[in-house]
């Protein structure tokens, strides 16, 4: 039988042991697994109405909303690109210790035109967007898929037109990678045979959380659970699409911890992009819902 003083020990020790698990499993529960960038979108409304200069891109993430990685959009920098515009970005993002991760591309052409002379002249029109993310320390640009034609058609069409990119790419060390952004593209299942057919190791995928709608006349739409499990094993880049929270400051439109879950059963361990496209708040303060949202699940 144990004396008291024996007793009081061990019960001691149990409590001790006790306590010594529990932070452990705290921590666990708010493993930091990932780093949060900020999608230049998220302020289309301010760089496009001239209240911010895009040329501050770097110093507005930073200093405003304490991110430190970035995703230009080419649409704020078309008129007049030059390579001093890439430069001076450069130094800008560097000065502020902002690290640049893509630019996403649009407004460039068809990469699954059913015209090969389009297709490639759409390749073309990339590379200069490609050559700047190299200048950026970037390691991808962001494409688009757009095709015509039947579900296969434009599955081999795309394939093609990304895969000539995916061979520029290759020559300079930058990744291609394809966001689910309407159409055909926004099909989980239709993407990922993409990828497939490409089977290119410069050719990813940018699965956003929010652009599972393929028709947005009829309101047809994909699964964007089901498509981003689909796009995962291609992933290169993640985009954390938000519009509306509630009172808990969780997106009522899809279930973050839900996603997130995917994200990282995937292996994925990159960045994941804030991307505030919502009305109800403010930009600035979309963003940073977000961005609180993203920190409670894994996010540095």
């Amino acid at each position: 039988m144990k004396t008291r003083r024996e007793f009081i020990k061990s019960t001691s020790f149990l409590a001790a042991a006790s306590l010594a698990v529990r932070p452990s499993l705290h921590a666990a529960h708010h493993e930091k697994w990932f780093d949060i960038s900020l999608a230049q979108w998220s302020l289309h409304r301010a760089f496009r109405g001239g209240e911010k200069d895009a040329m501050d891109f770097a110093r507005i993430a930073k200093r405003d909303f304490g991110i430190a990685a970035i995703e230009y959009v080419n649409q704020f920098y078309m008129e007049n690109f030059t390579p001093q515009i890439v430069s001076e970005l450069k130094k800008r993002s560097k000065g502020e210790g902002v690290d640049n991760t893509l630019i996403m591309c649009d407004r460039l052409g068809r990469l699954g035109d059913p015209e090969k002379a389009a297709r490639i002249k759409t390749v073309d029109n990339h590379k200069v967007w490609a050559d700047a993310a190299k200048e950026l320390d970037c390691h991808s640009i962001r494409v688009n898929a757009g095709s015509a034609g039947s579900y296969s058609e434009q599955m081999k069409l795309a394939a093609d037109g990304l895969s000539r990119l995916g061979d520029f790419g290759d020559s300079i060390g930058i990744n291609v990678i394809v966001e689910n952004h309407g159409g055909l593209s926004s099909n989980g299942a239709w993407l990922a045979g993409v990828m497939k057919l490409a089977n290119h190791p410069r050719v990813g995928t940018l699965p956003d959380f929010g652009n599972f709608i393929i028709d947005r006349s009829t309101g047809e739409s994909y699964d964007r659970y089901k498509g981003t499990r689909e796009l995962m094993p291609y992933a290169k880049g993640v985009s954390a699409k938000s519009h509306d929270f509630d009172e808990k400051g969780n997106e009522i439109h899809t279930d973050f911890k839900r996603m997130l879950k995917i994200v990282k059963d995937a292996g994925y361990r990159g960045y994941i992009g804030v991307e505030y496209e919502g009305k109800g708040l403010g930009e600035a303060d979309g963003i940073r819902a977000t961005k609180k949202l993203l920190q409670q699940l894994g996010g540095r």
